[in-house]
Protein backbone atom coordinates (compact mmCIF):
# COMPACT_ATOMS: atom_id res chain seq x y z
CA UNK A 1 0.00 0.00 0.00
CA UNK A 2 1.28 3.47 -0.87
CA UNK A 3 2.22 5.84 1.92
CA UNK A 4 -0.92 7.49 3.34
CA UNK A 5 -1.07 10.99 4.71
CA UNK A 6 -1.31 11.08 8.52
CA UNK A 7 -5.07 11.67 8.62
CA UNK A 8 -5.75 8.73 6.29
CA UNK A 9 -3.33 6.55 8.27
CA UNK A 10 -5.34 7.46 11.39
CA UNK A 11 -8.48 6.09 9.70
CA UNK A 12 -6.68 2.81 9.02
CA UNK A 13 -5.52 2.60 12.64
CA UNK A 14 -9.04 3.24 13.93
CA UNK A 15 -10.53 0.64 11.58
CA UNK A 16 -7.93 -1.95 12.58
CA UNK A 17 -8.53 -1.24 16.27
CA UNK A 18 -12.29 -1.62 15.94
CA UNK A 19 -11.93 -4.92 14.09
CA UNK A 20 -9.42 -6.26 16.62
CA UNK A 21 -11.53 -5.17 19.60
CA UNK A 22 -14.63 -7.05 18.46
CA UNK A 23 -13.17 -9.85 16.34
CA UNK A 24 -15.47 -8.81 13.49
CA UNK A 25 -14.72 -9.71 9.88
CA UNK A 26 -14.30 -6.03 8.98
CA UNK A 27 -13.55 -2.74 10.64
CA UNK A 28 -14.11 0.67 9.07
CA UNK A 29 -13.63 4.34 9.82
CA UNK A 30 -14.85 7.46 8.01
CA UNK A 31 -13.83 11.11 8.37
CA UNK A 32 -16.12 14.09 7.89
CA UNK A 33 -15.05 17.52 6.56
CA UNK A 34 -14.57 18.80 10.13
CA UNK A 35 -12.07 16.00 10.88
CA UNK A 36 -14.39 13.98 13.12
CA UNK A 37 -14.16 10.23 12.74
CA UNK A 38 -16.77 7.49 13.00
CA UNK A 39 -15.80 3.87 13.51
CA UNK A 40 -17.75 0.64 13.18
CA UNK A 41 -17.46 -3.07 12.55
CA UNK A 42 -19.55 -5.58 10.69
CA UNK A 43 -23.08 -5.87 12.11
CA UNK A 44 -24.73 -9.28 11.75
CA UNK A 45 -28.08 -9.67 13.46
CA UNK A 46 -30.92 -12.06 12.70
CA UNK A 47 -33.04 -9.20 11.35
CA UNK A 48 -30.42 -7.31 9.30
CA UNK A 49 -26.75 -6.94 8.53
CA UNK A 50 -24.41 -4.11 7.62
CA UNK A 51 -20.88 -4.10 6.38
CA UNK A 52 -18.44 -2.22 8.58
CA UNK A 53 -18.32 0.64 6.08
CA UNK A 54 -22.12 0.89 5.91
CA UNK A 55 -22.25 0.93 9.72
CA UNK A 56 -19.58 3.65 9.95
CA UNK A 57 -21.43 5.76 7.37
CA UNK A 58 -24.68 5.20 9.28
CA UNK A 59 -22.98 6.36 12.50
CA UNK A 60 -21.80 9.50 10.74
CA UNK A 61 -25.21 10.13 9.20
CA UNK A 62 -26.98 9.68 12.53
CA UNK A 63 -24.64 12.30 13.99
CA UNK A 64 -25.75 14.84 11.40
CA UNK A 65 -22.81 14.63 9.00
CA UNK A 66 -23.56 15.94 5.52
CA UNK A 67 -20.26 15.02 3.84
CA UNK A 68 -17.35 12.62 4.05
CA UNK A 69 -13.71 13.23 3.16
CA UNK A 70 -12.32 9.67 3.29
CA UNK A 71 -12.91 6.14 4.49
CA UNK A 72 -10.86 3.06 5.34
CA UNK A 73 -11.89 -0.58 5.54
CA UNK A 74 -9.82 -3.35 7.09
CA UNK A 75 -10.86 -6.64 5.54
CA UNK A 76 -9.55 -9.96 4.30
CA UNK A 77 -11.71 -9.54 1.19
CA UNK A 78 -10.01 -8.54 -2.02
CA UNK A 79 -12.60 -5.88 -2.80
CA UNK A 80 -15.12 -3.63 -1.09
CA UNK A 81 -18.68 -4.43 -2.07
CA UNK A 82 -20.65 -2.00 -4.21
CA UNK A 83 -23.25 -1.23 -1.54
CA UNK A 84 -20.55 -0.11 0.88
CA UNK A 85 -18.91 2.11 -1.73
CA UNK A 86 -22.34 3.54 -2.60
CA UNK A 87 -22.88 4.51 1.05
CA UNK A 88 -19.74 6.66 0.94
CA UNK A 89 -20.61 8.01 -2.51
CA UNK A 90 -23.99 9.18 -1.18
CA UNK A 91 -22.02 11.76 0.82
CA UNK A 92 -19.10 12.36 -1.54
CA UNK A 93 -18.53 10.45 -4.78
CA UNK A 94 -14.91 11.67 -4.85
CA UNK A 95 -14.01 10.51 -1.32
CA UNK A 96 -11.18 7.97 -1.36
CA UNK A 97 -11.94 4.59 0.19
CA UNK A 98 -8.83 2.72 1.32
CA UNK A 99 -8.99 -1.09 1.56
CA UNK A 100 -6.26 -2.52 3.75
CA UNK A 101 -5.57 -6.04 5.00
CA UNK A 102 -5.50 -6.90 8.67
CA UNK A 103 -2.12 -6.94 10.35
CA UNK A 104 -0.50 -10.35 10.53
CA UNK A 105 0.92 -11.60 13.83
Amino acid sequence: MAELDPEDAKLVTLARSARARTGAPEGAAVRDPDGRTYVATTVSLPSFSLTALQAAVAAAASSGVTGLDAAAVVTEAGTIDAASLAAVADFNPAAPVFRVPPLRN
